[in-house]
């Protein structure tokens, strides 16, 4: 696959990662570095980062809505109730990655989310603070310059991990700041480099 941005059949040239799949293209073209401020959104897409661990994250996007069903919404306030019994609950349901650890990590570090929220401004206070509070605008040209982590990811993850957060390590939480756009890495030559910055996203409805 080509590591420069490709002009697709609607006349937008996009970078190359969703390729020609319809649902990854959306994800590109609508969520992927648009500014996320939500407190709890910021945890959900924490955790999911968390799940693709060893994993596509098209696998993970596939089963986002039986992740929302299955984890209460991502509600930490739920999830940190979580017992024995809700975890071998989980471990049973297909429609999730059925990994243990990071199960008991969701539960571990919806906890520690819980602390911030009550010590503090809140969780997105708390993670904007590292971009002092505005999207990073990178201009890369090609995938090959995008890197796997940064040293700003690395001071993060190290945050994170000392307040008891799981599964955040520094290739993770980069792809997690990529993701809610605390860093724009759209190509320069992909039609959302410009947009994703002026693109405001509209809350999402709970899952019933």
């Amino acid at each position: 696959m080509s590591r420069s941005a490709r002009l697709h059949p609607d006349g937008k040239t996009r970078c190359p990662w969703p390729g020609e799949d319809p649902f990854y293209v959306a994800y590109h073209d609508t969520e992927w570095g648009v500014p996320e401020y939500d407190d709890r959104a910021l945890y959900e897409k924490l955790i999911l980062d968390g799940f693709q661990a060893g994993l596509s994250w098209i696998t993970i996007l596939r089963k986002r809505d039986n992740f929302r069903h299955a984890f209460d919404d991502f509600e930490p306030a739920k999830i940190a109730r979580y017992n024995a019994k809700k975890v071998h609950a989980l471990m049973n349901d297909a429609g999730i990655v059925r990994n243990r650890a990071k199960i008991e990590g969701a539960i571990e570090s919806a906890k520690s989310y819980l602390k911030i929220m009550e010590e503090g401004p809140g969780f997105s206070k708390f993670l904007w603070d590292f971009v002092d509070g505005r999207p990073k605008i990178n201009q890369f040209k090609t995938t090959a310059s995008v890197p796997a982590s940064t040293p700003l990811s690395i001071k993060m993850s190290k945050e994170l991990s000392s307040r008891g957060f799981k599964f955040v390590g520094p290739t993770i939480v980069y792809a997690f700041m990529q993701a809610t756009g605390m860093v724009n890495d759209h190509l320069v030559t992909c039609f959302c480099h410009e947009a994703c910055g002026k693109t405001h996203r509209t809350p999402r409805l709970a899952v019933k």
